[in-house]
């Protein structure tokens, strides 16, 4: 009897209805959840709770600073700019040859007086002012025969001022009123001295020097740009040697012309 009472103990009681169908619905509600993931994810997936950290995608704009809307865009011309590129030297040069050539056509050459040297004075026209009007902008400037100028003047009242600036000038010059036509001024040329002629070869030599001077520094911005070049790696150390040889060369050439300029009209003011 007491073992049977052992072996009854051991036996389970079997599970009520209520705990099958509780069971059950549990079963039931777990395949629908697998069913919906299968649905709902593609194949070879995981879910975010359970995927590990190597798998979480990366925010691509925390990784790469310059990559967001605001990021700054890359310097111009740092990767494109080519040592080779002259063009500063090129203008520099040209504009120092052209401005020579405009202050030698101004001076006296031979007896003759440029017109352009009387048009380019400043006049000014109101004594309390700073203000002042190109001569060329008030009265016509005509050659008259190789020793005489004549200016039409457009207004009466500009006659006065324009004579003072015409004396004023340095350029040996004392403007006549003309009998007939109170608007002209009758300028006559004087023929040159030794002492005018020493003058106007000083202001072309000072205008070479300038000229020269302005050439140096186009050439100067050219190798800092090309020494910057090479510091910062930008350019080949064999190409920035070559347009420096280019720059040298060019230099040169530029300041060559720049003394023919000067030695051509050195040797008119000579013979006159």
């Amino acid at each position: 009897m007491q073992r049977l009472s052992m072996l009854s103990g051991q036996i389970q009681r079997p599970p009520s209805i209520a705990n099958i169908s509780t069971l059950l619905g549990f079963q039931r509600w777990r395949r629908c959840l697998v069913q919906q993931r299968s649905t709902a994810i593609p194949n070879g997936s995981r879910w975010f709770s359970t995927s590990p950290l190597l798998y979480k995608k990366k925010d691509k704009t925390k990784s790469n600073p310059g990559s967001g809307p605001d990021a700054a865009p890359p310097k111009a011309g740092v990767a494109l700019e080519d040592p080779y590129d002259l063009s500063q030297l090129h203008d520099g040069v040209r504009a120092a040859v052209s401005h020579l050539k405009d202050e030698l056509s101004k001076l006296r050459v031979g007896g003759r007086l440029s017109t352009e040297s009387i048009a380019s004075l400043r006049v000014r026209l109101n004594k309390g002012s700073k203000e002042t009007v190109k001569l060329g902008e008030l009265a016509q400037v005509i050659p008259k025969g190789g020793r005489m100028i004549t200016v039409l003047v457009s207004e009466e009242d500009h006659t006065k001022p324009i004579t003072s600036v015409i004396v004023s000038s340095g350029l040996s010059l004392t403007p006549q009123p003309d009998a007939h036509n109170a608007l002209q001024l009758n300028i006559p040329i004087p023929p040159p001295t030794r002492e005018s002629r020493d003058q106007t070869i000083s202001i072309a030599r000072s205008a070479m020097e300038k000229a020269i001077v302005a050439v140096r520094e186009s050439r100067s911005s050219v190798h800092k740009r090309l020494q910057d070049m090479q510091k910062k790696k930008i350019a080949r150390p064999d190409d920035v040697r070559r347009a420096q040889e280019q720059m040298e060369k060019f230099t040169e050439r530029g300041q060559r012309e720049v003394k023919d300029l000067f030695e051509a009209a050195k040797k008119a003011m000579e013979r006159a």
